[in-house]
């Protein structure tokens, strides 16, 4: 049977219209009326999704095949077809071009491919907002026959997805018909699942026991789109729902809870169609005389169950006195009904009407004509994504406004913001309108996390596999007034209908689009399937670590066990608390990086006497970074050459290696210019020379150093050598001060001080690719020492100058030979540009990796791991504007060592980091004051705006104490009004 829906024109629609008088779209002729004309069609469009109607203009028309024999499933692949050159026309996006006579090859299994499978309708402004994020990672199948799934080889009884065919989205709304050669793994799949029977059915078998994670299943759909179930889950969680009665046809498939006590949700079972008149007449009657139906005047009926989410429903309005007409009305679905559905008898909740000049029902009179204005009803639509760390986040709510006596639908009505309907109602107060969306946001989120919690205890066979969950969810919501408060009460739960419209919003209000707008739904949901596809990829990974750090990384095993990626640490404290986390660990003594060369030949046989089979090496410890790298040249893994380490690790190298590459050629500006002059100093003979040489104010670090232990500010030849003496005297071995580098040496250097704002940025590179770049700020420092202070995330910075220091700090990389790795780039904005503190080669370091998880949903520690593995770690090409900002400052214990043991102890730290009131990143276990000291721990505060978190930052200091006159935040988050 062929999806006839998808060949209805408006031409039908528009006879249909004339000739019974219809004053509605389209989509609310009922199923009699269409019925009537032709009942082929009526059958047809009980079987489709309303929503995926094609309801196409003549003139777009199809120039390139499908590839199809001729066939009614052809048939609807051409409609379909059709359907999106239709809608990229009229989004100003050019068609379609056909690849297939050239097959794309080359795909192997690090490559990401999320394939989204069904119409165009209901997804596509996920497909083109995947197209910009990430071009040419996700396509779109518009047949179950482009698709096959052969037995998993990594799993039984699971099975692998690939794709042979499909539309490919790139930049710019740019789409290719494609055909692969040998076949494409599919890592992240959903979509609309099936326009038709047969559709449905294929989709529904080929969807079920994948190995790739999946956004939806047919079996977590039927339970999704069961408007009784749903209503339940939301009731049994606490979000306002309206008064219910339910009678259910046979039993309920799978119960998602009970119902007990005061639930809003009453429920008759009917075993029978036939003989249950007494049954439903009492059932009506004691719920129409309920305390909660007493301030009700009428009531809606209706048909649930998971197929007619897929319907044209029969919805009638009755007034609460007329049980006569809502019996009969129940008794004529009934006959309708299959096993597990239901018919609803809910309390119709009406909106609040907007201020009116005129009274409601006083008639306007123009001549002889007189009418009254109809009363409004208001459905907002939310979608919620669940997010990083599986939480929910709301990303989007729009509004649709109609007529109080018919459904306002999501496929016939007009989208607009809440903000415009809320004005529209008259709620113009600011403080109010601002309480309605948080009461929104906050029911939203509770009705995703509801559904997480469901999904968590339903069986993999129940989910329709071990790795489908609901990634995005509709939560539809009306405004009504409740004990003369406005409430938001929840209507029901969708799975992609509320997508479609904040998609057809977006489009609207594409020409008028702000930058720097808040995260939209598909940018949101992207990142979301990015991630679990690459974490699909990931699993398995057989990774050697080489040195384990300190207390500040333990994230790294914690975070790289539940990715399932096995970690093999080789550590040279034998007591190491990594060694009980990772999947094995080898004791080995490394700590004299002096022969780095003899270790990695040392290192390779222990890998080779364990019988490791490795995907991957590095180090996210400073000292063995240069190590790690001769191991991978020597086991053949990918990394950046152990030359460009060392170039890399010795500070002043990095400097006199970028200014020798001064390029006349390049259209880009010469990494030179990021180039500080400096002096090696390993005598105090160098030292007199270097005097000579550098301006002053200069700057003495460690050549090796980490931490910033060491810096300080010199201001002539006399402090210089002061300093140096110092430093030679303290800071002379490994044992003096673990892990900042003294391992490989004591040397130093001295270079010329830059003034300006002092910027991090951590940049992903693969094959000498920038593939994502993050910028934070950093506050001035307690000079004439340069350990950080406070720190901000986004950057406060404008785009342009943003955009300069991700550049400099991608040339700096590349330049000195860094061309496969997550690096840590130190930098100052000057005034003639930015200038280059040091490179760190290894990924960022303290909050660094939570802030920029927390804040734009990548994990720089993955992606390290993922280049480590050779599989191209895939971050979004463009970010909207975070919706959350994070401030920061450093505990340090020379300044904070009594609040550290009273008022901010760690028990306290920690309570308030679990309740959100702050965000605490330990970077040390022991509380012991010294000269030269690292931070203890960081803690920042969350906030919707950069000052926000300032404010929120600040005060939450003053009352624990780590504001001081000696140590003032408000002076150290200065730079980030």
């Amino acid at each position: 049977m062929s999806c006839a829906g998808h060949n209805l024109n408006l031409v039908l629609v528009h006879e249909l219209k004339d000739d019974d008088g219809f004053d509605s779209p389209a989509a609310e002729l009922s199923l009699d009326q269409i019925s009537r004309h032709n009942p082929v069609i009526s059958k047809e469009l009980e079987l489709c999704d309303l929503g995926d109607l094609c309801l196409t203009p003549s003139h777009c028309t199809r120039d390139v095949s499908s590839g199809c024999k001729a066939s009614s499933e052809n048939a609807t692949v051409d409609s379909m077809y059709d359907l999106l050159q239709c809608t990229l026309q009229q989004a100003g996006l050019p068609k379609t071009v056909d690849r297939t006579k050239q097959p794309r090859k080359g795909f192997t299994l690090s490559d990401v491919t999320i394939c989204i499978l069904g119409a165009p309708s209901s997804f596509l402004s996920v497909l083109l907002e995947g197209g910009n994020q990430c071009p040419g990672y996700i396509v779109l199948c518009l047949s179950s026959t482009w698709l096959s799934k052969v037995p998993s080889n990594s799993h039984q009884k699971e099975y692998t997805l690939l794709v042979s065919k499909a539309i490919t989205f790139d930049h710019g709304g740019r789409t290719y018909l494609d055909e692969f050669e040998p076949p494409r793994r599919v890592t992240y799949f959903t979509g609309s699942f099936g326009q038709c029977k047969e559709e449905w059915q294929a989709a529904t078998e080929l969807g079920s026991d994948l190995e790739c994670p999946t956004g939806k299943s047919i079996q977590l759909t039927r339970l999704l789109e069961d408007k009784l179930l749903t209503r339940l889950l939301l009731d049994h969680h606490g979000l306002d729902v309206p008064a219910t009665l339910a009678f259910t046809y046979r039993k309920l498939q799978a119960p998602l809870c009970t119902t007990a006590g005061e639930s809003i949700v009453k429920m008759v079972e009917l075993s029978k169609k036939e003989g249950q008149e007494n049954l439903i007449q009492e059932g009506i009657s004691q719920f129409l005389q309920c305390s909660l139906m007493e301030h009700i005047n009428q009531v809606v009926v209706k048909p649930a169950g998971w197929h007619w989410s897929r319907r044209i429903q029969r919805v009638s309005f009755h007034p609460k006195l007329d049980s006569n007409a809502i019996f009969q009305a129940v008794v004529s679905l009934l006959e309708k009904l299959e096993e597990e559905e239901s018919i609803l008898v809910e309390a119709f909740c009406p909106t609040i009407q907007p201020l009116k000049i005129l009274p409601p029902e006083s008639p306007i009179a123009f001549g002889c004509y007189s009418f009254s204005r109809p009363k409004l009803a208001v459905r907002i639509c939310t979608v919620v994504c669940r997010s990083r760390e599986d939480r929910p986040l709301l990303s989007k709510v729009i509004c649709a406004v109609g007529r109080e006596d018919k459904p306002v639908r999501h496929q016939a009505s007009v989208p607009q913001t809440l903000d415009t309907t809320l004005q529209q109602m008259g709620i113009i107060d600011k403080a109010q309108q601002k309480a309605l969306y948080s009461q929104i946001k906050e029911k939203a989120e509770a009705a995703m996390s509801a559904i997480i919690e469901m999904e968590a205890k339903l069986s993999p066979e129940q989910r329709g596999g071990r790795r489908v969950q609901t990634d995005v969810l509709g939560v539809d919501f009306l405004l009504t007034l409740v004990d003369q408060t406005v409430t938001v009460i929840a209507l029901e739960l969708n799975t992609h209908l509320c997508l479609e419209a904040c998609a057809v919003f977006e489009t609207m209000n594409r020409p008028l689009a702000v930058v720097g707008a808040r995260e939209s739904a598909e940018s949101l949901l992207v990142s979301v399937m990015l991630k679990r596809s690459q974490c699909f990829i990931m699993e398995g990974k057989q990774i050697l670590v080489i040195g384990a750090g300190g207390v500040s990384k333990k994230f790294v095993w914690e975070s790289a066990r539940d990715y399932g990626i096995k970690i093999h640490l080789i550590e040279s404290d034998p007591n190491h608390f990594a060694s009980r986390i990772v999947e094995s660990f080898i004791h080995y003594d490394m700590t004299d990086h002096k022969r780095d060369k003899d270790h990695a030949q040392r290192v390779v046989e222990l890998v080779r006497e364990h019988g490791m089979q490795l995907d991957g090496c590095l180090s996210f410890w400073d000292d063995c970074t240069v190590l790690a790298s001769l191991v991978c040249e020597l086991l053949g893994l990918r990394c950046s050459s152990s030359s460009a380490l060392r170039i890399a690790k010795q500070k002043s190298l990095t400097h006199l290696h970028l200014l020798h590459q001064l390029q006349d050629h390049s259209r880009w500006p010469s990494a030179a210019l990021y180039a500080v002059p400096c002096c090696h100093l390993e005598s105090i003979v160098d030292v007199e020379k270097a005097t000579r040489y550098i301006n002053f104010p200069g700057v003495m670090k460690l050549e090796f150093g980490a931490g910033a232990v060491g810096v300080k500010l010199v201001e002539n030849a006399e402090q210089c050598q002061q300093h140096y003496e110092k430093i030679s005297n303290d800071l002379r071995e490994d044992t003096d001060y673990p892990g900042i580098g003294l391992g490989i040496g004591n040397a130093m250097l001295l270079m010329e001080y830059v003034s300006g704002t002092e910027h991090d940025v951590d940049v992903i590179i693969y094959d000498s690719r920038l593939m994502g770049a993050f910028v934070s700020d950093n506050g001035p420092t307690r000079v004439p020492y340069f350990t950080e202070t406070a720190a901000n995330m986004p950057t406060y910075l404008p785009p342009d100058k943003e955009a300069q220091l991700v550049m400099a700090a991608y040339q700096c990389c590349v330049g000195c030979g860094l061309v496969d790795g997550v690096f840590n780039v130190e930098l100052k904005l000057t005034p003639t540009g930015p200038k280059l503190i040091e490179i760190n080669p290894r990924m960022g370091g303290f909050y660094l990796r939570d802030w920029i998880q927390e804040i734009y949903g990548v994990d720089i520690m993955l992606a390290s791991l993922m280049v480590a593995c050779s599989v191209p770690p895939v971050a979004p090409m463009h970010y909207a504007q975070p919706s959350i900002h994070l401030m920061g400052v450093m505990c340090v214990v020379s300044q904070h060592l009594k609040v550290l043991k009273s008022t901010a102890d760690l028990e306290t730290l920690q309570s308030l980091h679990s309740h959100g009131v702050i965000r605490l990143n330990m970077l040390d276990d022991e509380m012991i004051s010294s000269e030269y000291e690292e931070p203890y721990c960081n803690v920042a505060c969350a906030g919707t705006s950069r000052e926000a978190a300032r404010l929120q930052l600040i005060s939450v200091c003053r009352i624990l104490g780590i504001d001081s006159p000696e140590y003032p935040v408000e002076y150290f988050t200065s730079d980030f009004k």
